[in-house]
């Protein structure tokens, strides 16, 4: 990936969301509960308690379950649930393993259109109807992820007008009209 993604607005956090596939899966998948940023400086702080530069899809696959969670749960958190998020980020890693050998990048790099990207996002672990629509939008909009139809596979977060999600968040502005929507639409509702 030879783009500088800017959702954890930490430049380390940021680097290996960049750099790893895995990493932003992971990230994504965090997301929910906790501040987006939180959730995308997940990956780093987790490779960093590894004692890791990137994260290995096989070795948090096959790690024991009450390893994983203590490192989830070291201060401070990974999430602000440790423990059910680090048996969701293994379930992940397990279905990657045994799915795509491994290779986190392989569930969008062999899709052969919109829908089929989508349904093989929605096959994660974690990755439910909208984080699934906002992950393809995500690489779409920002990593050059554009099979035929993944706009409208995204639904409204493939939009290019406005800022709905972490697919729109490039930097601290774009951070903040995203929070700004969000109430927008919290207060409509």
């Amino acid at each position: 990936m030879d783009t500088t993604l800017r959702l954890a607005q930490q430049p380390e956090a940021d680097a290996l969301l960049s750099r790893s596939p895995l990493a932003l899966l992971i990230g994504a998948l965090l997301d929910q509960q906790v501040p987006m940023e939180r959730a995308f400086s997940g990956p780093h702080r987790l490779a960093e308690r590894l004692g890791e530069d990137d994260l290995d899809c096989r070795e948090i696959a096959g790690m024991d379950p009450e390893r994983l969670a203590a490192l989830f749960a070291e201060s401070p958190a990974v999430h602000r649930f440790p423990g059910s998020m680090a048996k969701r980020v293994q379930q992940l890693c397990q279905h990657l393993v045994e799915h795509y050998d491994g290779a986190a990048e392989a569930v969008w790099r062999d899709a052969t259109d919109g829908r089929d990207l989508l349904a093989r996002l929605r096959a994660l672990p974690g990755f439910g109807d909208a984080k699934a629509r906002v992950f393809l939008a995500l690489l779409g909009k920002q990593l050059g992820v554009r099979p035929p139809g993944w706009r409208e596979a995204a639904g409204e977060y493939g939009a290019s007008d406005g800022y709905r999600s972490a697919a729109d968040v490039t930097d601290e502005r774009s951070l903040q009209r995203m929070r700004e929507h969000k109430r927008e639409l919290k207060r409509k509702s």
